[in-house]
């Protein structure tokens, strides 16, 4: 009963975050992650462990709560691959790819070695993977709430799937747990759309449902749902079968803001043991390590796509003044949304302004829109 008090308590502390960020112009996945990161550990270190006596392990021990989860996976999972699929895979993802993944990945192997030089080199391999994985649904629902354009953002988030893709393959070789049944399973399932079109099932509804179960499925046994995603997505598209959203659009978002995005962050935050960390270093220690492993980490994850953007084509010279008379940063900056817009603060949802031109958040200032992957 007090697990199920917590989950609840939890959606309704989302909602409540997510209300409060609008009123300061924050998409919803910002102020979601802000609770996630600051108020979650908190609300765990300071009143759920001591004063109700629940681990992180007894909240998730539930079997109800692992198949809500998987169902929460495969909405999200489903509603970003379902968007993105339909672009192929080029030149210019690639060359923001391999340096976002390189830099980042050599940025957390020399965190590990500094900062634990006495652990395994397989713990040494995780870290640096860690510093270069990313974080496929925030990159993508950010772009989304910003109105960010929809060309632009699906090459951002392929690249942040070849990333991501990148990432476990390694880290599976270098384990030794890179098994074919993990791969084959997957992609045994991504041909399922060719046995129903064999079958003479033409209905997008039965391959769209069948689509989302087996995410389900396969979030629960832990098999590489990426892989399978992507695959089944890319059958579907060689048959020309359009992917059918099992709710109407509003209301997938809703769950997904609601529910899904909460679940997940929740998930994942109540297993992070805060109290043993705080026990096995000192206080000093412990903010000094993560001072310099978040400064490694955004330098690698800055520097990375820094290192891919000047290879990309870009437009003609923006107008106003001469190319050589722009910086690099205005010359290298990514894609703007097609409206003029403005922001008020770094970070804030992008706003028409009729007077002047197009600003994007990362930007800080106003300028003709340069788009380098068109």
């Amino acid at each position: 009963m007090m697990v199920l008090l917590f989950w609840a308590m939890m959606l309704v502390v989302f909602a409540v975050a997510t209300r409060i960020g609008r009123q300061f112009d924050l998409v919803p996945i910002v102020s979601q992650l802000l609770l996630a990161t600051f108020g979650l550990p908190l609300l765990m270190l300071f009143w759920i462990e001591p004063h109700w006596q629940l681990s992180g392990a007894a909240l998730i021990a539930p079997e109800w709560l692992k198949t809500l989860y998987g169902f929460a996976f495969a909405l999200v999972l489903g509603n970003i691959l379902s968007d993105v699929i339909e672009l192929k895979m080029d030149r210019e993802s690639l060359k923001i790819a391999l340096p976002s993944f390189c830099i980042p990945f050599v940025c957390g192997l020399a965190c590990a070695a500094w900062v634990l030089p006495e652990q395994h080199w397989l713990n040494a391999l995780a870290i640096g993977l860690v510093f270069a994985i990313t974080a496929i649904p925030v990159l993508y629902l950010y772009l989304k709430h910003i109105g960010y354009p929809l060309a632009a953002t699906r090459r951002l988030v392929q690249t942040a799937i070849l990333i991501d893709l990148a990432c476990w393959t390694v880290f599976g070789l270098a384990q030794g747990s890179l098994h074919l049944s993990s791969l084959l399973l997957p992609l045994a399932g991504a041909l399922l759309p060719l046995l129903f079109y064999a079958c003479r099932i033409r209905r997008p509804l039965a391959y769209s449902l069948s689509f989302f179960g087996l995410l389900v499925v396969a979030e629960h046994y832990k098999l590489n749902a990426l892989i399978f995603g992507i695959g089944y997505l890319s059958c579907m598209a060689w048959l020309k079968v359009a992917l059918v959203p099992p709710l109407k659009t509003a209301w997938m978002n809703r769950l997904q803001t609601g529910l899904a995005i909460p679940l997940i962050l929740t998930f994942g935050i109540v297993q992070i043991n805060v109290s043993s960390a705080l026990n096995s270093l000192s206080l000093v220690q412990f903010i000094c390590a993560a001072g310099d492993a978040g400064r490694q980490q955004a330098a690698g994850q800055l520097a990375g796509p820094g290192l891919g953007w000047p290879f990309i084509p870009r437009r003609q010279p923006l107008e106003g003044k001469p190319a050589a008379q722009h910086s690099w940063f205005e010359r290298n900056r990514l894609p703007q949304p097609a409206a003029a817009t403005t922001v008020d603060q770094p970070g804030a949802v992008l706003r028409a302004d009729a007077d002047g031109p197009a600003r994007h958040p990362a930007a800080g200032v106003g300028g003709p829109a340069s788009n380098p992957f068109e």
